[in-house]
């Protein structure tokens, strides 16, 4: 036995003392209940970096093998070293290897035994050394994964499944992508958080509506709720690509051969139809939102015109439905990430968010308003839940008004009618340019100019009875403020932000992973009219919304169409008003024909859920004085970029 010198004595004193420092770091409630956070009391220079695959069960490549999909992991050293266990932040990816994450595009790298070197984004280098594993998964057929990558279906969800399975004891992982050492979570307690943006965070929503044990919570980020409603709007197509051209994009090139039986079915099952089919049944989470275990924080661009804002507002309404812990977070930009529109209070805000649902800690984020909203850039306002106390829904009706062509919007129910015919070269900002004018391209009705604010919190549709002169017909019903406001420019690069040289740091540094990213400011724009909400369809689905149907010219149809979910406040001296039109241009498909379409007014509406209801609307709108119309700082029609607000110039 070696002699005991003053250092060898003093070492495992020291030892000990930090390692009940630590535990009581990490303790989920303190003795006297007050807040608590974990803190970097881990080195990351020295974490545990390894791979493991994971087997799914499932053999997608139909190569007689069960599919693996590879889980890079970096993880703090100290506490498997003291016997502790640690929660995992997982972000399950296609994008690792194709086309990188985050603002700048980062891309997983390994050192030459394979071990991830760079994990992309800021999660690793900040909360391991909280105390957190972070896992970046590939999934199937992309990266370092087996499978075959079938764009939100059972493949692509058991691929991250099976990783949540694995981290609580359920499911089979190995050493290596064809070996047979297993490996074993033995250093977690299996508590996960899912977090990402966009097919990231859709992935995280899919993961849970498996109501899967062991996920804890989910931060989807500019998430998709239902594959068939990023690709189309109530029968009409947003893109003019389907699932297939998605899946060959980030499919890893090894895998594309091996997977053409999977991009046939992606192919047969999405026609360009609009109808709904058994594919897009299997890619809608928000019917299994009952599943749904873990908690909810989302975070979405009410300008978001790639993952459209119906999404969110589907999926927060059916999660409440089911009573699921929730927060919420709404921007002015389009398909941004919060580290990119409120970076130090998003570091902030979801550590407390992770360290209350992964770690149990007390420090009150559950307690706090549920809701935080962008009112003007970079200005935000808070709401104890969401939609806000006193939210009802007002039916608003169309009316003609006192000149021909210009329509008024209101309680009451209106007469007569109102005609349009679909010009595929305008957009909703060229029909708000034109609103205090009759022109053929629209049906537009306007309140008078606001005598008090109104707030709009939630989810609106609109009900349109129409008469169309061909077989084919789109609709558009867009709610628009009008008035002078600088919002966030989301149409433009960026979508809300620019991007600067300088970097701002968050967490701890490696040779091959830096902590530190490049600022971001607001990109605004001064405008005179802002879309506050917008929705669209295939007047041919009227009878039954997932199946169109050729229509009888001549015939009166009745449709319902569903408006995306915003919060937006229409100030005193700004007017409300709905449009009714056509093809929306770059923003959904144009019809085969080019219809003229005959509006019945008394037969068409508007709920729009208002903060006070009805009553709140008749008191806005009680005395409203006539505005100088808004057409007299409008740019030329064509003249805007689909979905901007519309510029002064």
């Amino acid at each position: 036995m070696p002699t005991r010198t003053r250092f060898t004595t003093w070492r495992p004193l020291a030892t000990a003392v930090i390692t009940l420092l630590t535990a009581a770091l990490l303790t989920p409630v303190a003795a006297h209940g007050a807040p608590r956070e974990s803190r970097p009391v881990y080195s990351y220079a020295d974490a545990v970096r390894e791979a493991v695959w994971v087997d799914t069960g499932l053999d997608a490549d139909g190569d007689g093998r069960t599919d693996r999909v590879a889980a890079d992991i970096v993880r703090p050293r100290e506490p498997a070293a003291q016997g502790r266990k640690v929660p995992v932040i997982m972000d399950a990816s296609p994008y690792y290897s194709c086309c990188g994450r985050g603002n700048e595009g980062q891309l997983k790298t390994y050192d030459a035994a394979g071990n991830i070197v760079r994990m992309p984004l800021f999660y690793d280098n900040y909360f391991v050394p909280r105390g957190y594993a972070v896992v970046g998964v590939d999934l199937a057929g992309t990266g370092r994964s087996d499978g075959c990558e079938d764009v939100g279906g059972r493949f692509e969800v058991q691929s991250a499944k099976a990783v949540v399975d694995w981290l609580n004891g359920r499911a089979r992982a190995y050493t290596t992508r064809t070996g047979s050492t297993a490996a074993r979570a033995s250093w977690t307690t299996g508590a996960t958080g899912m977090i990402g943006k966009s097919w990231d965070g859709t992935i995280a929503n899919a993961v849970a509506a498996t109501g899967v044990r062991g996920l804890r919570t989910i931060v989807p980020i500019s998430a998709i709720s239902s594959w068939y409603d990023y690709y189309f709007a109530q029968g009409a197509p947003l893109y003019d690509s389907g699932p297939d051209a998605l899946a060959d994009y980030v499919t890893a090139p090894e895998a594309r051969a091996r997977c053409t039986a999977v991009q046939r079915r992606l192919v047969d099952g999405a026609p360009r139809t609009g109808d709904r089919t058994a594919l897009w049944t299997e890619r809608d989470y928000v019917k299994d939102a009952r599943k749904v275990r873990a908690s909810v924080f989302l975070v979405h661009g009410m300008q978001d015109l790639n993952v459209r804002a119906k999404n969110f507002g589907q999926w927060w309404d059916a999660l409440a439905k089911n009573g699921v812990e929730r927060k919420i977070w709404l921007s002015q930009t389009g398909h941004v990430d919060p580290f990119d529109f409120r970076r130090a209070d998003w570091v902030d805000t979801l550590h407390r968010w992770f360290d209350h649902e992964l770690l149990g800690y007390d420090n009150g984020i559950d307690r706090e308003p549920m809701a935080d909203v962008e009112r003007h850039p970079g200005q935000w306002v808070t709401s104890k839940v969401w939609p806000p106390h006193g939210t009802r829904t007002a039916t608003l009706r169309p009316a003609a008004g006192d000149r021909p062509g210009v329509g008024a919007l209101g309680l009451r129910k209106g007469t007569g009618r109102a005609t349009f015919t679909d010009d595929q070269r305008l957009d909703e900002m060229d029909w708000a340019a034109r609103i205090d004018t009759a022109t053929p391209d629209k049906a537009g009705f306007v309140t008078g100019a606001l005598t008090h604010g109104l707030r709009l919190a939630g989810s609106s549709e609109v009900t349109v009875t129409a008469t169309p002169t061909t077989a084919t017909a789109h609709l558009s019903a867009v709610l628009v403020d009008l008035g002078p406001d600088t919002v966030r420019d989301y149409a433009a690069s960026g979508e809300g932000i620019i991007t600067r040289a300088d970097r701002t740091c968050w967490g701890e540094s490696t040779a091959g992973d830096s902590a530190c990213f490049k600022e971001t400011e607001a990109r605004t724009a001064d405008v005179v009219a802002t879309v506050v909400s917008r929705g669209w369809a295939d007047l041919g689905t009227y009878a039954d919304p997932g199946k169109g149907v050729p229509l009888i010219p001549g015939r009166v149809y009745t449709i319902t169409l569903d408006l995306a979910a915003t919060d937006h406040v229409v100030p005193a001296g700004h007017r409300l008003a709905l449009i009714v039109a056509g093809t929306d241009k770059d923003l959904i498909d144009p019809p085969a024909d080019t219809p003229t379409l005959t509006v019945d007014l008394a037969r068409t509406s508007a709920r729009v859920p208002f903060v006070g209801g009805a009553e709140a609307f008749a008191a806005a709108t009680a005395g409203a004085r006539p505005a100088v119309t808004a057409s007299q700082g409008f740019p030329p029609a064509g003249a805007g970029a689909p979905g901007r607000g519309l510029r002064i110039p």
